[in-house]
């Protein structure tokens, strides 16, 4: 018997207050803003108004590039947040001492080109309990709209997930409402994170686009809506 796969949504890249509101409304259960960069970056000020007050049973995620340790540890106090998603080559070392500061999450994120994934996957799974799948586009950190090789990635997942049972995955890159649900099937990830795909311009989310991935995930993931 084929047993459901119970994944997550992730909006990310909010710029609009209005947006992340319609999100969590429409079933999110992550909402994400971008500290890192590129054209939905926000400065602090702007990413609190945009996460706005908390949303029950919805997690605040931001996104890091090349902050340290130490600044993201700030910024997870001052946007009260759930989750720190690190796009800056995190260390294990660096993703526990943020852990262990803050007792929140830290997602580290493998930028992955073709079928394989970095030597350090199994330690940053290890270390954090995630790992976050982004395909790899030079000189982006992510939002390209970019698919992962989902059937190629598979045998490499697997390895990892035998090496780090407990390891929880969430997958990004070109994800849409048309083609979730095929990437649910054969990744099986814990959450899904979608940028580009529900916009109509950079930032800009299409309210009935987030209504349609929320809608393609539950089906897939045999939730109810």
């Amino acid at each position: 018997m084929t047993v459901a796969v119970q994944s997550a949504v992730k909006i990310c890249g909010l710029t609009r207050a209005g947006d992340a509101a319609h999100a969590a409304a429409a079933g999110a259960d992550y909402l994400g803003v971008i500290l890192a960069n590129g054209v939905r970056v926000l400065d602090l000020p702007r990413a609190a108004v945009v996460l706005g007050p908390r949303h029950h049973g919805v997690r605040r995620v931001a996104v890091f590039g090349t902050q340290s340790a130490d600044e993201i540890i700030d910024v997870i106090h001052r946007l009260d947040l759930d989750v720190a998603q690190w796009h800056g080559a995190p260390s294990a070392r660096d993703a526990e001492y943020i852990r262990a500061a803050t007792g929140r999450a830290v997602w580290p994120v493998l930028r992955v080109e073709g079928t394989s994934l970095p030597h350090e996957a199994t330690d940053l799974a290890d270390a954090t309990g995630y790992l976050v799948l982004d395909a790899k586009v030079h000189g982006q950190l992510g939002g390209t709209g970019v698919a992962l090789d989902w059937i190629g990635l598979a045998e490499a997942l697997v390895a990892v997930r035998r090496a780090v049972p407990s390891v929880r995955l969430v997958l990004a890159g070109g994800l849409r409402p048309g083609n979730v649900a095929e990437a649910i099937r054969l990744l099986a990830p814990d959450v899904v994170d979608v940028s580009s795909g529900v916009e109509t311009s950079p930032g800009v989310k299409d309210p009935v686009a987030v209504e349609r991935f929320v809608h393609a995930v539950r089906n897939a993931s045999g939730k109810p809506e």
